[in-house]
């Protein structure tokens, strides 16, 4: 056995036996003897595969009761594993590791399951585990899979399963269907209040209106103008609800002189180039007229509750990390000067001079030294912290009432980690008094824990436990086309080791509502990412971007996003069939008039899937196999089993699904409900097979995905 078996070396494991095969073949002859510290039991035994396979417990309300606890409350907790083993089950209760026997509570035709006593919930965050003793193996189980060990050893809780009481995310989010709108590119409703070619001068150039709604994005893309506006995303909702789309998450619309909108020049109010335009004039009294201001807050407000009539919600992106140098509260091109009060920038008494950090020169600090974007210093203002607080609570309310915050760049709001905590907890607490249902749903790359304790964020856009384990092993690219990953290409098994890693660090009530995506305004689109090819714009060229793809690898992709746990997001025009390489050429126009209609088609009919199986939100997720080029895993719930399978290869692939161990007996007939391929997808119920010692065995097409179901026995 290796020196040091940590949980590192077990995450391939993951409930997959053909992983659990390979790994112990190593260790054969290992067997453990209480005080010999050795294992007595053949590792690489079908019996001992069979066992540490089945075993399984999650935070869902399947395996949890209730699911998301109050202090005081009593908590049943439950782990199944293989009938008729005699294994004994404690529950591990940290950071005093005090171990509860589970009792047998019930048994079914394939498991048996166990049961805690019912545990008090206290006022802190508890972490748990579950030791399973069977034969003379000791089994540690925990978010990452299940390990055997030779002692009893430390909790680990990072990789643990969370109890936080009081922490609620919101019902709705969980699995809602989300839609990403980058408003400028999306559709033009108002050519009334476009911005005109020469109308101001920004950022060392003239801004300028695009010459066709089809011209591709340049390098100064943030100073180009295309028109889409509030009233063409109005235009389209009926679009977007026969999609599927149940939340539209929009970028920016607060005032800004940029297309990007991350430059905020007022929070307070919705751009009339995106809004109405009643007062013309120069850049000046178009943005800062009251009545321009005050018309554009209301077409948002009437957006609002148009959607809100139709069971429609509302995400903004909270940029308050940093704002724009137009902003009034800096002002450095004078835009405010006649208002009566100086900004920071031209006045070293300005009321807002504590709200940024200046040097002795007379420069401040910026958003990665980009002067346009002076970085807020929330450390040095109380009053900054409650301006920000109060355009926070007033979107949340009437007569808007938006449902949720995307939070930019939200962990390097400040300057100190002590300090982002702190107001991201008053932030919470600000907002879910307005509305408890509000979703805080935060930009964070890397490890999400510390922030995910019920007291802060409700969930993150799933970067790390979405986006970049599915780009690596259908394109082996990083998600922003920088560079490749051969040896997570098309590997199985490290899929599963990332999502497991990943996943496991974060409460399955933030995973439900996560934001996964495949594209957004940050990233290549996925459908550029399918060529395999590293480049950007400036290196590439916009034509590469459309070149080598592959619409089966993107429909294999959409089959995964709409499956896994968590919010599936589409960014604007991906499910039309648009390309881009990251940031700018991702920005490109929604293709009005040249969708690619079976891709619409295919996320039409996935979504609706969604609606008529609910075990696709808030279901269990059990990895089922995996192997070069392939990945299955299923969904289920106490009276839905799912199960998905992918081929990445380039050729047509035979599968062995193992489902003895998710329950499902042998005679019992498989229906393929969905599948799709290189030439397009099937939405129809077929008969896919029998499983037969334990499996169902499948021929594969090349770049295929499939989704599974039980039909009837036989």
């Amino acid at each position: 056995m290796p020196e040091k078996f940590c949980l590192q070396d077990s995450l391939a494991l993951w409930y997959d036996a053909r992983a659990v095969k390979e790994y112990f073949t190593a260790f054969t002859m290992l067997r453990f003897q209480p005080g010999k510290g050795e294992f007595s039991m053949d590792l690489q035994s079908k019996a001992f595969q069979q066992v540490i396979t089945s075993i399984f417990s999650d935070e869902t309300a399947l395996f949890r009761t209730p699911e998301e606890p109050d202090p005081g409350d009593k908590v049943v907790i439950r782990l199944r594993m293989k009938k008729g083993t005699g294994a004994q089950v404690s529950l591990v209760l940290g950071p005093t590791e005090n171990r509860i026997s589970m009792h047998l509570d019930h048994t079914d035709d394939t498991f048996d399951w166990f049961a805690s006593e019912r545990v008090p919930v206290a006022n802190h965050t508890c972490y748990y585990s579950f030791f399973i003793l069977w034969e003379d193996v000791l089994i540690r189980f925990n978010r990452s899979g299940a390990v055997p060990i030779a002692s009893h050893s430390f909790l680990d809780a990072a990789h643990s399963f969370h109890i936080i009481p009081g922490f609620h995310t919101p019902q709705w989010a969980r699995g809602s269907v989300q839609y990403q709108i980058f408003t400028d590119r999306f559709c033009n409703g108002n050519t009334g209040n476009d911005v005109l070619s020469g109308e101001y001068y920004y950022a060392r150039g003239d801004v300028r209106h695009a010459s066709c709604w089809d011209e591709l994005p340049g390098m100064q893309d943030y100073r180009c103008f295309f028109g889409g506006d509030l009233k063409g995303v109005e235009s389209k909702l009926d679009y977007l609800q026969s999609l599927g789309v149940e939340t539209i998450y929009f970028n920016p619309v607060f005032v800004s002189p940029s297309s990007h909108k991350y430059d905020t020049q007022d929070y307070w109010h919705i751009d009339p180039h995106l809004g109405e335009i009643i007062v013309d004039g120069d850049y000046c009294v178009r943005t800062t007229d009251e009545r321009n201001l005050k018309a554009s807050d209301a077409l948002f407000a009437h957006l609002c509750q148009a959607m809100h009539k139709r069971g429609m919600r509302i995400i903004l992106d909270g940029v308050f990390n940093h704002c724009g140098s137009l902003n009034r509260w800096m002002d450095r091109e004078g835009l405010y000067s006649d208002s009566g009060k100086l900004g920071a920038y031209r006045n070293p008494n300005s009321p807002y001079r504590s709200y940024f950090s200046f040097k002795s020169d007379g420069n401040y600090d910026a958003w990665w030294g980009v002067e346009t974007l002076p970085k807020l210093n929330y450390e040095n203002s109380d009053e900054l912290c409650e301006e920000i607080f109060h355009i926070a609570e007033k979107w949340a309310s009437p007569p808007y009432s938006i449902d949720g915050w995307r939070l930019d760049v939200a962990a390097d709001l400040g300057h100190s980690r002590d300090f982002n905590h702190k107001f991201w907890k008053a932030f919470r607490r600000r907002v879910k008094a307005v509305n408890p249902n509000v979703l805080i749903i935060a930009e964070h790359y890397g490890d999400p824990y510390e922030w995910l304790c019920g007291d802060e964020w409700d969930t993150v856009m799933n970067y790390d436990a979405f986006m970049e384990p599915v780009t690596f092993f259908l394109t082996g690219l990083e998600k922003h086309s920088d560079f490749r990953r051969e040896d997570l290409y098309q590997n199985g098994s490290a899929f599963f080791s990332l999502m497991a890693e990943n996943m496991s660090h974060m409460p399955t009530t933030s995973l439900q509502c996560a934001m996964n995506e495949l594209s957004n305004h940050d990233h290549s689109r996925f459908l550029t990412r399918t060529n395999g090819r590293v480049g950007r714009l400036n290196t590439a060229g916009s034509a590469a971007a459309g070149e080598g793809i592959c619409k089966g690898i993107m429909r294999e992709a959409v089959v995964i996003q709409m499956t896994w746990p968590g919010s599936p997001t589409i960014y604007y025009g991906d499910e039309a069939g648009q390309v881009g390489w990251t940031d700018p050429d991702n920005r490109r126009t929604y293709p009005w008039g040249h969708e690619d209609q079976n891709m619409i088609d295919l996320h039409k009919a996935l979504t609706a899937m969604r609606k008529t199986l609910p075990v696709l939100k808030n279901g269990s997720l059990q990895p089922l196999c995996s192997g070069t080029g392939y990945v299955s895993y299923s969904r289920f719930d106490k009276n839905s089993f799912v199960f998905v399978a992918c081929n990445n290869l380039d050729r047509p692939q035979k599968i062995s699904i193992p489902l003895d161990m998710s329950g499902i007996r042998d005679g019992t007939g498989i229906d393929r409900i969905f599948m799709t391929d290189d030439q397009g997808f099937k939405n129809a119920r077929v008969p896919a097979g029998m499983v037969r010692n334990g499996a169902l065995t499948v021929l594969m097409e090349a770049h295929s995905a499939c989704i599974y179901v039980p039909g009837s026995c036989s």
